[in-house]
């Protein structure tokens, strides 16, 4: 691994830790040693690992003990624990989750078991890192990685860029927590238009904001792309006051006073179709899904906007096709 990922064992046994220490380094894990809790706590305060294995008896400061000082902390709130015992009670069980454990082995435990335990937490840990807090989507780090891999592999994908028109005037008007609701809602829509194609290859993604991806085979992109349109024109309608939806705008005062007319949120929805791996770097991709969006943002309504990437010796001068919102490179 690129990165190695860091556990500190936090045992009170001396052969437990080094028992642990190597199993964890040959799997290729940087390990860091506490004999005890308050030993952990120092260890903590130079430096948040990613996850933790700790034992539940130990002198002085237990590990129950422990965890309620680790959730009291800003700092290490989030952070992966493992707990470890010698006892078999369905009760410690109980109290070392309710206390705020992500999870529990009982020693002297299984090789092959811990391992898998520690990886699938740390998964899990990167995945709720990655994640938008309000729509639960991968965020940026997330989304990077599932790109570069998509082009690193040259295979033929579609990248939408899902962006909101307008949606800064709604929040202003009508408050942030109905602001909150149209962005989950997109997200909402996101997810069911894809589930609705059974597509297991496609990847969803929050950029933040209003700004969302969609990573899908180059042959059902567009499917997609005039689906989440459609679906959105047809919902979005339910956040709006009626009085707003049939005036078809909404009324906002600037700064000096003056009524102003704002659109309707709409969709705009810059597709770029990668049919022989002609980009290869996700700066390149960025910038032509970035001068997608801006065309897009400037026709009225909800549109997808539509870019293949040919091959170079077929590459012309940009072009707009009037009225079909395709942008041929």
């Amino acid at each position: 691994m690129s990165h190695k990922e860091s556990i500190l064992v936090v045992d009170d046994e001396l052969h437990i830790r080094t028992i642990l220490k190597y199993m964890l380094e040959q799997e290729g894990f940087r390990v860091r040693l506490a004999a005890d809790g308050e030993d952990a706590l120092k260890k903590l305060a130079e430096e948040t690992p990613d996850l933790m294995l700790l034992d539940v008896m130990m002198p002085e400061l237990d590990g129950f003990s422990l965890l309620a000082r680790i959730r009291d902390n800003h700092l290490s709130y989030n952070l992966p624990v493992i707990m470890l015992t010698a006892k078999g009670d369905i009760p410690d069980k109980v109290k070392g989750l309710q206390e705020g454990a992500n999870d529990y082995l009982i020693k002297p435990f299984i090789p092959d078991e811990l391992m898998l335990r520690v990886r699938n937490m740390l998964q899990l840990s990167r995945s709720q890192r990655d994640a938008n807090p309000l729509t639960g989507l991968p965020g940026n780090r997330a989304i990077e990685r599932n790109l570069q891999r998509r082009l690193d592999e040259g295979r033929p994908f579609g990248f939408l860029y899902v962006d909101l028109d307008n949606f800064k005037s709604f929040n202003d008007h009508y408050g942030y927590s109905r602001g909150d609701k149209l962005l989950t809602m997109l997200a909402d829509i996101l997810r069911r238009t894809v589930e609705s194609h059974g597509l297991e290859e496609t990847f969803l993604g929050h950029i933040g904001g209003d700004d969302f991806v969609v990573i899908a085979p180059g042959n059902v992109a567009p499917v997609l792309a005039d689906e989440l349109v459609g679906t959105f024109d047809e919902q979005v309608r339910m956040l709006y006051e009626p009085e707003d939806w049939s005036r078809g705008y909404l009324e906002t005062k600037d700064r000096t006073g003056n009524v102003n007319r704002v659109p309707m949120v709409s969709l705009t929805v810059a597709m770029v179709l990668d049919e022989t791996g002609a980009y290869g770097h996700i700066g390149k991709l960025n910038d032509v899904a970035a001068e997608l969006k801006r065309y897009g943002k400037s026709q009225p309504g909800s549109i997808v906007v539509n870019e293949r990437r040919l091959p170079p010796e077929e590459e012309h001068d940009d072009t707009v096709a009037s009225g079909t919102g395709e942008l041929e490179r």
